[in-house]
């Protein structure tokens, strides 16, 4: 390990103290290898000079090399002015443009002498124009060794006290002539690197800051993305390697008469091809006597419930209990219905465990679960609290399963002498390079395709000027005997303007609606109101359903055909999906209407153009990961892995992320106890990682 890398940022000429808390504050960086690890967010090609005769004002950042013929100035109100340079090189002329620090303007720039100047041209009045310009003198320019100029992401406050892009640019010039003398240690072994045709990591952080040419700075990323999903690749390999000697799994050895009387009786419809292959995959877990942890995804309405309660099946007959934990009391009473609707005529207790079951009734539950007299439980977190002791406890279905933290899954783990077996739901679709880095130590099974007879949800878009169309497609299909869900952008339940305009679109709706019959629900409301008119609207006896973002997950109307979502440019693209979710679940052709204002920038035009083209939601999961980045997605926050990445990108690096899963894995295969004399430079460096910045924690 490179030690100089540890020493503190204020002691690298031209820090010091009060710089260091900025860079600090603003950045993180507090030591040299912070700063060498704060990588440029683009370049420019500094090595080309073009003549003025050449410019179109298309162009990106260029160099011009010439001098300045004079000056003017222009009032621009009070004690406002703005100064221009008139600017030649014998190809023409161009003016150099600044609206503040005058002074500075005539002090630091003379006619007469040679300079080069760098900026991005534009035209003003029929001329081309540079608005402050970088300048340097000609003579004090190396040109032809400038090659790529790195550019780094500043803040205000950095700029306050000169840390500008240039200067941390120069800091770290700095910091890479003291460092020189030693090369950096490598952290990946020769036949990786080799393999792979990797430069070596000193050449790449040297490259990644001063490329000569493009060549030079795609191989440094390359090198620098690589290695750092590699070891969050090898990081969650080795964990899953490592859990998989550790847990054995129950043995459940045989399909018996609950699962093969449901198949025969009790199945609402053939399986699809999708769902009979995930069912095998889960088969194939189960009976191994490994600990099954398995991520099942599928879009709204696949048919996941369905696959989860088959497995169910499989651990009641070998002598187990299940249960299924779902983020939300309505997402868990729904699930109770459909279970109990599943299993009717069958003798399996199923039970409901939330919050709201209290006194004898908890009592006799929780006695139930101790004796082994329920088999399927039902619940919330309630399901993990301490007093809920299973007598043998097989499998632990997890819905939605991003809503829940690392910690609170872990405790179901404790439910038992061994772990059950755990399957993990969610009906969020995750890009698979996604999936690889988040849920990397789960097996994922996917279900892709709908139940037969569904029909593809049509989704349309309104400009909030065309409300007479919007009401009279709402309107012909209640006309039907269909019903309509009306979703207000109520983002946090804090936000009392949001309320006020569900209110009043309420009561305005009431009066463009008088012939129908409206609920209203918001996360505002008692539990029980929510629940009454919930349960109205399930029933029928309202036809239009007001709401905000509470029925996101867990209300299943099939007689609901259409989705009104106001304001949809305040949704990010995952939740409208799963808005659009709502409808579709029966027979009859659905409808989703995505209702705008007609200022829209270019990301919420996407996201409204690709809701309107597709209705895969692996799609949009692809498509809300390059729009938003990881960062930004639902889940991420909780799923036990920071993403703790400086270069590389889960959106836009899926080939690098494969290839480090790849290496990682042939690594795991090669060395599974970890102690290979060919592989202790990665063991090592591993270690060192998990004791620094990153976040290793658990997954699953």
């Amino acid at each position: 390990m490179n030690h100089i890398l540890d020493q503190d940022i204020k002691y690298l000429p031209g820090v010091g103290p009060r710089r260091k808390e900025i860079l600090s504050k603003e950045l993180g960086i507090k030591t040299y290898g912070d700063l060498l690890e704060y990588y440029p967010y683009k370049y420019v090609d500094r090595s080309k000079i073009y003549h003025i005769d050449e410019l179109s004002d298309d162009m990106p950042f260029v160099q011009l090399k010439g001098k300045i013929l004079s000056f003017d100035e222009y009032a621009m109100g009070i004690r406002q002015k703005r100064i221009v340079a008139h600017f030649s090189d014998g190809h023409g002329v161009v003016d150099l443009v600044w609206f503040h620090a005058t002074q500075y303007v005539y002090k630091k720039y003379k006619t007469n002498t040679e300079y080069v100047i760098f900026g991005k041209p534009s035209i003003f009045d029929g001329r081309f124009q540079f608005t402050h310009p970088d300048i340097d003198q000609a003579d004090q320019l190396e040109l032809s060794s400038m090659g790529m100029q790195p550019y780094y992401i500043t803040t205000d406050k950095m700029k306050k006290v000169g840390l500008t892009s240039r200067s941390i640019e120069k800091l770290t010039k700095t910091l890479i002539e003291k460092i020189s003398y030693q090369p950096l240690s490598e952290t990946l072994p020769p036949f990786i690197v080799q393999s792979l045709h990797l430069i070596s990591r000193d050449s790449a952080f040297h490259l990644v800051h001063y490329p000569h040419d493009t060549k030079e700075m795609q191989q440094a990323r390359l090198r620098i993305k690589f290695e750092e999903l590699f070891y969050v690749q090898l990081n969650i390999l080795r964990y899953a390697n490592e859990r998989k000697k550790k847990y054995q799994g129950y043995i459940f050895q045989h399909v018996g008469t609950k699962f093969h009387y449901f198949y025969n009786h009790n199945l609402p419809f053939t399986l699809t091809d999708a769902q009979k292959k995930v069912m095998h995959e889960i088969r194939n877990d189960m009976k191994t006597g490994k600990q099954m942890n398995r991520l099942l995804q599928g879009d709204v309405g696949s048919g996941k419930t369905l696959v989860a309660l088959m497995s169910m099946l499989i651990a009641i007959d070998n002598g187990y209990q299940t249960c299924i934990m779902a983020p939300t009391e309505i997402l868990a009473e729904q699930h109770l219905i459909t279970i109990r609707n599943f299993l009717k005529d069958m003798n399996i207790r199923v039970e409901l465990l939330t919050s709201i079951v209290k006194g004898k009734k908890r009592q006799t539950i929780l006695q139930g679960l101790a004796n082994g007299e329920i088999q399927i439980l039902v619940g919330t977190h309630s399901i993990i609290e301490n007093r809920v002791v299973f007598l043998h406890l097989g499998l632990a279905v997890i819905d939605e399963q991003h809503r829940f933290g690392v910690k609170q899954r872990a405790k179901m783990w404790l439910k038992g002498e061994r772990p059950p077996h755990i399957l993990v739901m969610t009906a969020t679709p995750i890009p698979r390079t996604l999936a690889m880095t988040i849920y990397g130590d789960l097996d994922v099974s996917v279900i892709n395709e709908l139940p037969p007879g569904r029909k593809p949800i049509v989704t349309q878009h309104y400009f909030d000027n065309q409300t007479t169309s919007l009401y009279g497609s709402i309107r012909k299909q209640i006309l039907l005997g269909r019903q309509a869900y009306i979703v207000f952008p109520l983002i946090k339940e804090s936000e009392k303007s949001d309320l006020k305009n569900l209110e009043e679109g309420f009561e305005a709706l009431k009066d463009i609606f008088p012939e129908f019959k409206l609920s209203k629900v918001h996360g505002k409301m008692k539990p029980a109101e929510k629940e009454a008119e919930m349960h109205k609207f399930v029933k029928g006896e309202t036809q239009i359903l007001v709401a905000t973002t509470v029925i996101e997950v867990g209300v299943n109307v099939p007689n609901a055909t259409v989705m009104v979502i106001l304001d949809a440019q305040r949704f990010g693209l995952s939740q409208l999906h799963q808005l659009r979710g709502r409808v579709g679940r029966g027979g009859d052709q659905s409808f989703c209407l995505l209702v705008t204002t007609h200022k829209l920038n270019e990301i919420t035009r996407k996201r409204i153009e690709i809701m309107c083209e597709t209705n895969d939601g692996f799609r949009i999961a692809e498509a809300d990961l390059k729009l938003r980045g990881p960062g930004d997605l639902e889940g991420t926050q909780q799923s036990g892995i920071a993403f703790d990445l400086k270069l590389a990108n889960i959106a836009q690096d899926g080939q690098i992320i494969q290839l480090a899963r790849e290496q990682a894995q042939k690594i795991i295969d090669n060395d599974p106890l970890c102690n290979k004399t060919d592989n202790q430079i990665l063991w090592e460096h591993l270690k060192q990682l998990r004791k620094t910045h990153i976040n290793w924690a658990a997954i699953s």
